[in-house]
């Protein structure tokens, strides 16, 4: 049996039907009312774009420094993570042989983008994936590595930001001669990385046009570095501390071992001096760690990567650590710490 509210309704109900103005109002009304709920389904489940990063080291605190800086790129051009993007992070853990296992999981992820740390990790993504957008960082040479077509057009679907050690070679070892005094330089290598022959090709073609004497040791292990740096001890010698992510991770130890034996020693960036090595002189891998916020920014808004330049830093920065200086027992020429970007106290 209707109810009094009930009666009401329908006669009210009837009253609009029988209006052509007020029908047509009533269905305008219906057809909103059915898509309002699939409007706002829609906005629940925006897609937010996952970043997959395929790391070098073994877990977050160890690439704090660098996840810190690629977070604070997608912050500068007003990223917020959890609702513009979401990482996808897997770590290597110096383990070379997962690099691959590592980005087949992320494109069986279905990420958005990935992103590339170190060479090793490049080329395993380069091997994952044809169409995933890759952006690497913290690659010296895309071209060599076979990464790219060129700096200008990449081609395919790999772009991303060089750090250019190749070409800085001379440089080091002549900030190496000027800081120590020394004749005799050894180049501390992992012969493990891929491109440690052209490293060392660059380096002893530089030492000769310096008068330098260069020798090579190796160590692809953190167990192997003391024996390595003991070695050049006994050859008289400071040393050159060769990109490498595993030496990168050992750079404290490095540092420790340098003054434990008394030599000085030159790396590839600022953190490397940071840690206790003498001197570093290199790009900023800071910088270009929050650069890779852009490069994703573009791609998202339909750029591709082929299209996209590999960018080259376009400040190289000259780090002195005056402390470890003074524990060797050398003087810093004022004209050299005057060119120095940062002075470690």
């Amino acid at each position: 049996m209707a109810t009094q509210g009930q009666d009401c309704a329908a006669r009210r109900l009837a009253a609009i039907l029988t209006s052509g103005t007020r029908r047509r109002e009533f269905i305008a009304l219906l057809a909103g009312a059915a898509a309002w709920p699939l409007a706002a389904r829609a906005r629940q489940s925006k897609h937010i774009p996952r970043i997959g990063v395929l790391w070098h080291a073994g877990n977050e605190e160890q690439e704090a420094l660098y996840l810190a800086a690629l977070r604070q790129g997608f912050t500068e051009i007003g990223y917020v993570e959890g609702k513009n993007y979401v990482l996808e992070n897997r770590f290597a853990a110096e383990q070379y042989e997962r690099f691959d296992a590592l980005a087949a999981e992320l494109v069986k992820a279905n990420v958005d983008i990935l992103v590339a740390v170190t060479p090793q990790a490049a080329r395993a993504a380069q091997r994952a994936t044809t169409e995933i957008p890759v952006v690497f960082v913290v690659v010296s040479d895309p071209v060599g590595f076979k990464l790219v077509d060129s700096l200008a057009r990449p081609g395919g679907n790999i772009t991303g930001l060089s750090n250019v050690s190749f070409d800085l070679s001379g440089k080091r070892l002549e900030l190496f001669k000027e800081v120590s005094g020394l004749s005799q330089v050894a180049l501390l290598a992992n012969p493990r990385f891929p491109m440690t022959q052209r490293l060392r090709d660059d380096h002893s073609t530089a030492a000769r046009s310096l008068g330098l004497t260069v020798q090579e040791v190796q160590a692809s292990t953190p167990d192997d570095i003391e024996p390595a740096i003991r070695g050049v001890k006994n050859q008289g010698a400071g040393f050159v501390v060769l990109p490498d992510s595993m030496l990168f991770n050992e750079r404290k130890r490095i540092a420790e071992l340098a003054l434990k034996y008394g030599m000085p020693s030159v790396s590839f960036n600022a953190e490397m001096a940071d840690a206790g090595i003498l001197l570093s002189y290199g790009a900023s891998f800071v910088v270009q760690f929050r650069r890779v916020a852009v490069y994703v920014h573009n791609i998202l808004k339909g750029a591709k990567p082929a299209d996209l330049p590999i960018e080259q830093p376009v400040q190289l920065e000259l780090i002195i650590n005056s402390k470890t200086a003074r524990a060797l027992g050398l003087n810093i020429a004022p004209s050299l710490l005057a060119r120095a970007d940062r002075v470690i106290e």
